[in-house]
């Protein structure tokens, strides 16, 4: 087999595709997500190029079903070089005092401990072939809070701070690490952020030029790509109109 690239949340946006970005070049794929028809649907798409696929159904936030998984892989696909962190979610926009629980829950379960479950599961198979890379998609909200942004921005920012942890940690086993921190891109974000409400979701991308799931997936291959002995640590991917997280340059047109 070709080198084998794990792909979490590849039902959608950044996750969708990258998976395609790796197809593209030759990498056969392992894809998760929670929606198995769509999953079906990508790997139908990804088998075009004519690389390996192997879909699986679960949410990150069910440790068992991730163990289930992940621990009972066949032998073939075993051999993971690539693991993409990317399944995560921000949901609702209220202050901490109107936060609401299940928002909270949701957002810390997929975000984080979806993130924890994945990876240990997935790092005895890179350290069996000493070496690989683990990529973890992270958010310009884990650089900096703003308004509305509390639990999800503190989510980004543990996502942050693992990156960095599972750098130092991982060091013996030559494995590398990276943290791929994209600003406002017009993928599913918002509209699962706003429940549902597309005329909110889309009011956020008006005025400017948002990054697409295509442009982060382009800098996830790059950094993947990079010779043996280069590792890109940090990656903040911003479009030109955006300068953090509040200021934006918009137009009327």
């Amino acid at each position: 087999m070709n080198n084998i690239v794990l792909v979490t949340g590849a039902t959608a946006g950044i996750g969708e595709a990258t998976a395609l970005q790796f197809a593209a070049q030759g990498h056969d794929l392992i894809i998760t997500g929670r929606r198995k028809e769509r999953l079906e649907q990508l790997e139908n798409r990804l088998r075009e190029f004519g690389v390996a696929v192997l879909s699986l159904n679960f949410d990150v936030r069910d440790e068992q079903a991730v163990n289930q998984h992940l621990s009972q892989l066949p032998e073939a696909w075993q051999a993971i070089k690539i693991l993409v962190n990317n399944a995560g979610l921000a949901v609702g926009r209220g202050t901490i005092d109107q936060g609401i629980t299940d928002d909270w829950n949701r957002m810390i379960d997929t975000n984080v401990k979806g993130l924890l479950y994945v990876s240990k599961a997935i790092i005895p198979l890179l350290k069996k072939q000493q070496g690989g890379h683990i990529i973890n998609i992270g958010s310009i909200a884990g650089k900096e809070a703003y308004l509305g942004g509390n639990v999800y921005c503190a989510t980004k920012h543990a996502v942050d701070a693992l990156t960095k942890a599972m750098r130092i940690d991982l060091l013996p086993h030559n494995i590398k690490v990276t943290g791929i921190c994209p600003g406002a891109a017009d993928t599913e974000f918002s509209l699962v952020r706003y429940k549902g409400d597309e005329a909110q979701a889309e009011k956020v991308y008006q005025g400017f030029t948002p990054l697409y799931a295509e442009d982060i997936a382009e800098v996830i291959y790059f950094a993947a790509t990079r010779p043996v002995h280069v590792n890109l640590n940090d990656v903040i991917i911003m479009p030109t109109a955006q300068a953090n997280t509040v200021h934006l340059h918009k137009t009327d047109a």
